[in-house]
C-alpha cells in the first residue's frame, strides 16, 4: 500500500495524546519525521511513536525533501506563519483547528495552498466521524422535518491563567479552543451562515474569554444556540440537540468521541434509537488527506467549510469584544 510521508510540528499534547496515536492507526501514513523547539523533545517523540527522524527545529523538518505532509498542532497564533512556511515549502498541510486566528488569515493560507500546488486542510477530526455523516444524513432525509433549533455546547473544566489556552498571547479563550467544534458543527448541520449573530462572554481578568454563548438566527425563524466555556469545577459538558418542524434528535456524544455511539430520533411521540460504530476520528481524517493527497479525493473539510467558520467566528469575537 501507498504511504504518505509525514511530519509533525510541534510536540503539544493534542499531537501526544490524540493525533499522533491516530496517525499510527491510518493506513496510509508513514510516520516520517517530527520537529520540536528543542531536539531532546523531538527525540523523545521519535523513541515514543517510532518516527524514523527528529528534528530540533521546524525549518529543518520543512528542509527534508522527502516529507510530504505535515501536522500542526501548534498554539493558536502560530498557525498562519508555519502554515504558510509549509505550503511554501510545498508540503500539503493538516493545521490544527482552529485554523485561523481570523478569516484574513484563513484566506492567506488557502492562497498559498493554492499557489504552490499543495493541499491544506483544517483538522477538525469529528467531522469525518460516521456519527456526524449518521445524523446528517437524517436531517437531509427530512427524518425530523426542517430544522427550527439547533443547540451545541462544549464546556470544560477551568485551567490555570499560565495555560497556553488561557493567555491573550497566543490567542487562547473559550471560543478558540472550544467554540470552534460548536460553531462548525451547527454550520455543517445547517449548511449555511446566519443572518445575524449576537454573543455575550464572561472574560477573566487576562481578557480571556472563559465562557461565550452566541446566539445565531436565520431569516426563516431557525436558531442556534451555542455555549463554549472554562469554567467547570470539574468534568465536562457536551450537548447536542436538534429540533425540527416535525421532530428532534438527540444525542450524548462528546466530540470526537470514538467507540458505540447512540442517537436518538424522536418523532409523532416515538422514538427509535440507533448506534453508530466510530473509529478513531484523527485517524480518519489523517487518513482521508493522505487519498486526497495519493488519489485526488477531495479534503472532507473545504476551503470554503474553513471559511465559513472563520467568518462566523469572527462575528462572534467582535459581538463579544474579544
Amino acid at each position: 500500500m501507498k504511504k504518505v510521508n509525514w511530519g509533525v510540528i510541534g510536540t503539544a499534547d493534542i499531537a501526544r495524546g490524540q493525533t499522533i496515536p491516530g496517525m499510527r492507526q491510518a493506513e496510509s501514513c508513514a510516520l516520517y519525521a517530527v520537529a520540536g523547539r528543542k531536539m531532546e523533545k523531538a527525540q523523545q517523540y521519535k523513541d515514543m511513536f517510532g518516527f524514523q527522524k527528529a528534528y530540533g527545529s521546524y525549518d529543518a523538518l520543512l528542509a527534508d525533501p522527502e516529507v510530504e505532509a505535515v501536522y500542526i498542532p501548534l498554539p493558536n497564533q502560530l498557525h498562519c506563519e508555519w502554515t504558510v512556511k509549509a505550503l511554501r515549502a510545498k508540503k500539503h498541510v493538516l493545521c490544527e483547528k482552529p485554523l485561523a486566528v481570523s478569516e484574513a488569515q484563513a484566506r492567506e493560507m488557502f492562497a498559498a495552498a493554492e499557489e504552490n500546488g499543495v493541499l491544506l486542510m483544517e483538522a477538525f477530526a469529528y467531522l469525518h466521524s460516521p456519527f456526524v455523516r449518521a445524523v446528517k444524513a437524517e436531517l437531509d432525509a427530512g427524518a425530523v422535518g426542517e430544522i427550527r433549533y439547533l443547540e451545541s455546547a462544549f464546556i470544560t473544566g477551568r485551567q490555570p491563567d499560565t495555560d497556553i489556552r488561557l493567555r491573550r498571547e497566543t490567542c487562547g479563550g473559550a471560543l478558540f479552543d472550544l467554540g470552534c467544534y460548536t460553531v462548525s458543527m451547527a454550520l455543517w448541520m445547517l449548511e449555511k451562515e446566519p443572518d445575524d449573530v449576537q454573543a455575550a462572554a464572561q472574560f477573566s481578568d487576562k481578557k480571556i474569554d472563559l465562557f461565550t454563548s452566541a446566539l445565531l438566527t436565520y431569516q426563516n425563524g431557525t436558531v442556534a444556540s451555542l455555549n463554549c466555556g472554562m469554567l467547570l469545577p470539574r468534568g465536562r459538558l457536551d450537548r447536542f440537540r436538534l429540533y425540527g418542524t416535525e421532530g428532534e434528535i438527540v444525542s450524548p456524544v462528546e466530540f470526537n468521541q470514538c467507540g458505540e455511539i447512540p442517537y436518538t430520533v424522536i418523532r409523532n411521540g416515538a422514538e427509535e434509537t440507533k448506534t453508530v460504530v466510530v473509529p478513531n476520528n484523527y485517524a480518519l481524517e489523517v487518513e482521508q488527506l493522505s487519498r486526497c493527497i495519493l488519489y485526488g479525493e477531495t479534503p472532507h473539510v473545504s476551503r470554503d467549510f474553513s471559511l465559513k467558520t472563520a467568518r462566523v467566528t469572527d462575528r462572534i469575537l467582535r459581538a463579544i469584544g474579544y
